[in-house]
């Protein structure tokens, strides 16, 4: 720690809070500010020397000698200790090279490579010697300024909300998140930037000092859970391009104990922090990420990433999705949908029947940093009780898209998709045979849903959980609305009338548990954004 700058020694923790196994380091002097060497005659003064020797002895160190050993430097608390997690498969080589450069200017034992270790095992053990080290001055002030950094996609972000909201840490520490995926919307929304980031040292202190000056934002989470009749023939589990549907926060099948099982269904649950889309725009992430898959070399460089993107939104008739996408699988046709307003009172949502996606969101950032909701102007949100989205108020946007051509919209300034209701509580109730499947997508992780086809049960339901804690720059787009010094300059209303669209015709408590974060040891986490 000696060869450390004074900047970096601010975020930088002793390996003895950080594991176990380290013996405690015993207490040290600090350097004192006028040391003294004391030299008395004791036969002086008659008895006046021995009693002042006597003195002395017992107010200062009475055996101080040549042989004594140096004690060592006092450790000045850190101002911003911080844990890193980095996913070292993304951004093709940039996570090896970040996690190298991390290493070498911190303390080893506090950089972790998610592809050896996972993030609740790491916690876990760090919090427990955090609890055994309850006497330590040093340990308890880390503990209270502890941060997370994590780098990765949106996935691997959505990973480290989900251990540290299932955890319940007695501190639970803020998160800042470095963009190393395709779409990056959590770092994008919270001030830490959308382009892959650079890895060498300049870059990595001046990640750190944003850090250091960071504000904490509390964020909503999400609960989603779907039930169904369980299906005479076939299963109905849902479908990953990773051929793991409970991976990160995907959906995964509760298990027979759980309190929300109920007998002769099929019950999945899960949770998400930025969106949940339901659609022909999950369908086309799910053929992304499936080409990834089969072909991870083609996949090294997020601009190969994001063009091969909008060359399967092509294939797959998106652009043209009137003439491709059959009428069948628009929203409208395949679910009957239900909001419960901000009383809490349930009642059916009008989809217009050329909506083929809908996305409930949480956060201003959607495919690559794309704000759906916008802003509101004041008449819209007098004669529709609409607020601009703020990311702790306890409601969903619920925004829907006609295609792609109405998503690049969003391209124009103040441009939105066609808004459809704010919620605390959203309800999907899928028409009986009105498909065999459909495609869902929570945070940029996609799936296929097979549908029982003699079910008309299915439904599939969000609700509000909680919130956990992100770190954010001041100039974020996130917004707030506890917080005064949320800046003001997304007040850019929009005074396009695209609503029309719309307009026209228009209890659960766990959040995914920790075993939804746990990612088997046989599993290849290059394939997470």
């Amino acid at each position: 720690m000696d060869s450390l700058s004074d900047f970096l020694k601010e975020f930088y923790i002793p390996t003895y809070v950080l594991s176990p196994e380290s013996e405690t380091p015993a207490p040290t002097i600090a350097p004192p500010e006028s040391p003294v060497l004391v030299f008395i005659n004791s036969k002086s003064g008659g008895q006046l020397g021995g009693e002042l020797l006597l003195t002395y002895r017992s107010l200062l160190n009475d055996n101080q000698s040549p042989e004594s050993e140096t004690p060592a430097p006092t450790i000045a608390p850190p101002e911003s200790p911080v844990l890193v997690f980095i996913n070292s498969k993304s951004g093709g080589q940039l996570g090896g090279e970040l996690l190298l450069t991390y290493r070498s200017l911190l303390n080893d034992n506090q950089v972790f490579d998610l592809g050896v270790e996972t993030p609740d095992k790491v916690l876990r053990r760090i919090y427990l010697n955090l609890e055994r080290l309850k006497d330590d001055d040093l340990a308890c002030h880390i503990r209270d300024k502890l941060k997370i950094i994590v780098a990765g996609g949106d996935g691997t972000a959505g990973w480290l909300l989900g251990v540290v909201c299932d955890l319940k840490l007695s501190h639970p520490p803020p998160i800042a998140t470095v963009p190393l995926g395709t779409g990056n919307n959590l770092p994008f929304a919270f001030g830490w930037g959308k382009k892959n980031p650079g890895t060498d040292r300049a870059s990595v202190e001046l990640f750190l000092d944003k850090v250091l000056k960071a504000k904490e934002m509390k964020i909503d989470n999400w609960h989603i859970l779907m039930r169904m009749k369980a299906p005479k023939e076939g299963p109905c589990d849902p479908l990953a391009p990773l051929e793991l549907p409970h991976s990160l926060h995907a959906f995964h099948r509760v298990s027979p104990t759980d309190e929300l099982n109920r007998e002769g269904c099929h019950t999945f649950r899960g949770g998400f922090w930025n969106y949940f889309s339901l659609g022909m725009d999950a369908q086309i992430s799910y053929a992304f990420h499936s080409e990834r898959k089969l072909h991870p070399e083609k996949f090294k460089n997020q601009l190969v990433n994001q063009s091969t993107y909008v060359k399967l939104g092509c294939t797959q008739g998106w652009f043209c999705a009137s003439l491709f996408h059959p009428a069948s699988r628009n929203i409208a046709q395949l679910a009957k949908v239900k909001i419960a307003n901000k009383n809490g009172q349930w009642h059916d949502l009008h989809i217009p029947h050329s909506i083929r996606s809908i996305v409930c969101l949480n956060l201003p950032s959607f495919s690559g940093g794309l704000n759906p909701w916008g802003t509101p102007n004041p008449r819209k949100q007098r004669d529709r009780d609409l607020t601009p989205p703020f990311v702790d108020d306890g409601f969903i946007e619920v925004v829907g898209f006609r295609n792609a051509w109405h998503g690049l919209v969003l391209l124009a300034p103040n441009g939105h998709g066609t808004r459809l209701a704010q919620a605390n509580r959203v309800r999907f109730e899928f028409r009986k045979g009105a498909a065999d499947h459909t495609f869902m997508r929570m945070d940029g992780e996609p799936w296929k849903q097979p549908l029982p086809m003699d079910d008309e049960t299915v439904m599939v339901e969000i609700s509000h959980l909680g919130q956990v804690n992100m770190l954010a720059t001041h100039d974020c787009r996130s917004r707030s609305m506890y917080d005064p010094s949320t800046p003001r300059h997304q007040e850019e209303y929009d005074d396009n009338e695209d609503d029309s669209v719309a307009e026209e015709g228009e209890e659960y408590r766990k959040f995914g548990a920790a075993d939804t974060f746990k990612i088997p040891e046989e599993v290849d986490i290059s394939h997470l954004s």
